[in-house]
């Protein structure tokens, strides 16, 4: 009898937390790191966030809570869906769960029966086809290539959908590639949906206040109410907020969808932090003028970012709408080698060999269903960047 559960063999560890600890581990051991893997904001949670948390503790908030989120959490959560997409929703929608990635799992386990497919637009953040495995279900990746901005068109998505699907995963703007949906391209995707009326909706919103220049965010139950009763709009204060590490996430959706999401918590995890939801309650309700501040540097740090990698021989990378990624293309670079004779046959060994030569930390495409790319975390100093950047260029340009 086998220990181990056969689980285990469908799913293999996420790339990129791997590849932001061995960048950790190097840095310990005194290499010259920079680590573009991670996807998290360099810099601290707002301070009157901090405080609300402290208060939250001093007041003696740190017990046991309602297993899927304090009242006011889930009030202010149907505030914020109302006030910034449009969209009405009870208390009794709404779920809190630790950290978006398991608000998107709780819903998965508790919908997917053996056979249930689940069409993920390719690239994808790593995490969405692993899960869908751990939930029994089948996931059907659907490569939206460099020749559609990453975006999936209405015609993949009406060829990938069959009897056996159940969910359409839509993440806008996206990780890996940042690349966002116009309001026009959002609605021929639902008007595909609404010709398959057993298809529900995962909408990962988490990306939504990241957003350059002249883009809208838009989700889509705002963009077609006839898919309220079958979408689960997903969201939480991770990235916008600088709250990576408290580990709140949030969903809204039909009311028997999320008591089951309740009961596959109330089984798990149980309750977020006590005190991390009076954080996220702040985060919601307290002052938002940061949110703008933040766009704005981003999206220099887009600019520079995209500028210098565009300037990288055998490179090519397209400007996204949101998010704090890049997703170059390295088809230039394959076949060649690096001057200590490692051969780039693909995405992988480029990004191995980028970090064994110059100390930069990427991830590799592959990991997010789509190669020859890799992805960088511009949610670092400027000046770092720059550096990151120009090694890449320096080690583009030895490859013969």
């Amino acid at each position: 009898m086998a220990f181990l559960s056969d689980t285990l063999a469908r799913v293999k560890p996420s790339p990129t937390i791997a590849v932001t600890n061995k960048a950790r581990e190097l840095a310990a051991a005194g290499r010259d790191i920079i680590g573009l893997g991670a996807g998290e904001p360099d810099f601290d949670t707002p301070q009157n966030i901090k405080d609300a948390a402290k208060r939250a503790i001093d007041a003696g908030r740190t017990k046991y809570t309602a297993v899927d989120g304090i009242p006011e959490l889930k009030a202010a959560i149907c505030n914020k869906f109302l006030r910034e997409n449009g969209l009405t929703y009870t208390p009794a929608q709404v779920t809190v769960g630790t950290g978006g990635k398991q608000i998107l799992y709780n819903a998965l386990m508790a919908t997917c029966n053996p056979g249930d497919e689940v069409i993920i637009p390719a690239p994808y953040w790593v995490s969405y086809p692993d899960m869908v495995l751990l939930a029994g279900g089948t996931p059907v990746p659907v490569v939206a290539g460099i020749e559609t901005q990453f975006k999936l068109t209405p015609a993949q998505l009406e060829a990938a959908i069959t009897p056996k699907t159940k969910w359409f995963i839509f993440n806008s703007p996206s990780n890996p590639t940042g690349a966002g949906y116009t309001r026009a391209e959002l609605r021929a995707l639902c008007d595909v949906l609404m010709r398959h009326p057993q298809v529900w909706i995962m909408s990962d919103d988490m990306y939504e206040h990241l957003v350059f220049d002249d883009f809208e965010f838009c989700t889509p139950a705002e963009v077609e109410p006839g898919l309220y009763d079958r979408t689960l709009t997903c969201n939480g204060v991770s990235k916008s907020y600088a709250m990576t590490g408290w580990r709140i996430g949030y969903a809204a959706g039909p009311l028997n969808l999320i008591k089951a999401m309740g009961t596959i918590q109330s089984q798990s995890t149980s309750n977020p932090s006590s005190v991390s939801q009076y954080a996220a309650l702040e985060a919601l309700t307290g002052p938002q003028d940061f949110l703008a501040e933040n766009r704005t540097l981003f999206q220099r740090r887009r600019d520079l970012v995209v500028g210098m990698l565009n300037k990288a021989e055998g490179v090519t990378c397209p400007t996204p709408e949101g998010a704090f990624y890049v997703y170059p293309d390295i088809s230039g670079c394959i076949g060649k080698s690096t001057p200590s004779g490692v051969t780039i046959t693909n995405d992988e060994v480029f990004a191995s060999a980028l970090l064994d030569d110059t100390g930069v930390a990427v991830v590799f495409g592959a990991a997010f269903g789509l190669s020859p790319n890799f992805r960088v975390s511009y949610a670092t100093s400027d000046v770092l960047l720059a550096e990151a950047c120009a090694r890449i260029q320096r080690f583009c340009a030895s490859l013969v």
